[in-house]
């Protein structure tokens, strides 16, 4: 149970009072010192970025909680192993037009900015090149035209960064503009915001959302029960009061929550949210983060003894993303390796 309280703020005041200080972070949380050099080298390499909303969810003096574990830079993201690149998904290969990722036959994401309120040390875009891939200026009057010029295109993932760290003119002014491409018939917004700083989720937001044309999709990224605040469930309420329909996707992660019994809980909370959970990824592998890694066969382990706890409803579904491929790849639970681990 998380012991510091953190008053509730604008959301544009949470994005401008992140803590990206190692020390400052460590002395939150009344953590060794000792873990300074290593959290300060590291941010060098990936800058250390956390709302303060997600930080008083940590346990104080725990340096092993899970929340925390997922922010903090460590000497491990020194470490080199084999088969652990820059671009873990080859979205180079992707990119028709600057800012849009086109991997599947019927939906396009669009980078909308290339900031993120968080930045988690396993994101499989800690090395993109944002500065010439996001949709703005002209940039964006090319995405568009590509996407009208695509007739199987049928959805639009917004994504980032976070999507969701632009401001609403910007936002609405992008969804007014796809509402008018006659061949689209959704339109997904993969976000973690309204999980660290639930107050982006406004009414003001929700009710434009609601008015499209489009159906609304977002999907949460939320690793651990503990993540889910009463502020997220208020911002789900308002989401699903309005038709947007609420998905989760999760990373497996070593130390984090690579245990049959965290995911069940997981799933069960997300529920209880109005969260429906919709995928449960291995890890992508990417140049500075192999420490999060698991084996395969102890995924398969952990998603076998999630199915024999939940309903078919609440099992996520164990998937790997691997390039070249028309969809993601789908893994199977291996009840066969049950006291193998």
């Amino acid at each position: 149970m998380h012991a510091l309280i953190f008053p509730s703020v604008d959301w544009q005041t949470s994005l401008k009072n992140l803590v990206t200080d190692p020390a400052e972070l460590l002395s939150i949380l009344k953590l060794d010192p000792k873990l300074l050099p290593a959290a300060e080298a590291a941010s060098e390499l990936f800058p250390l970025r956390v709302p303060r909303e997600f930080v008083a969810r940590m346990e104080p003096g725990n340096p092993k909680d899970p929340l925390l574990l997922q922010v903090l830079p460590l000497e491990a993201e020194f470490h080199e192993q084999a088969g652990f690149t820059d671009d873990p998904l080859q979205e180079a290969e992707s990119r028709p037009v600057p800012g849009v990722v086109h991997k599947y036959r019927d939906r396009v994401l669009l980078i909308l900015s290339g900031a993120c309120a968080i930045n988690c040390r396993y994101c499989f875009r800690r090395h993109f090149p944002y500065a010439e891939n996001q949709i703005s200026g002209p940039a964006k009057a090319e995405a568009l035209s590509y996407i009208k010029q695509t007739p199987d295109l049928k959805e639009v993932i917004l994504s980032g960064g976070d999507p969701l760290v632009t401001s609403d003119k910007r936002l609405f002014s992008l969804i007014d503009e796809l509402e008018q491409i006659p061949q689209l018939e959704r339109l997904r917004i993969h976000t973690r915001l309204p999980v660290v700083v639930p107050s982006r989720i406004t009414t003001a937001l929700a009710d434009r959302l609601k008015r499209s044309r489009l159906n609304i999709v977002m999907v949460l990224h939320i690793n651990h029960p503990q993540e889910i605040s009463p502020a997220l469930n208020d911002a789900c309420q308002l989401l699903s009061a309005r038709g947007v329909h609420l998905l989760n996707q999760a990373v497996l992660l070593k130390a984090v929550n690579d245990q049959a019994q965290i995911q069940v809980a997981l799933s069960r909370a997300l529920f209880k949210a109005g969260i429906l959970p919709y995928y449960l990824f291995l890890f992508d592998p990417v140049r500075g983060a192999s420490h999060f890694d698991i084996p395969q066969q102890q995924a398969q382990l952990i998603a076998a003894q999630m199915q024999a706890d939940l309903p078919g409803y609440l099992m996520p579904r164990l998937a790997q993303e691997i390039p070249g491929r028309a969809s993601k790849t789908l893994i199977l639970p291996d009840p066969n390796a049950l006291g193998t681990f």
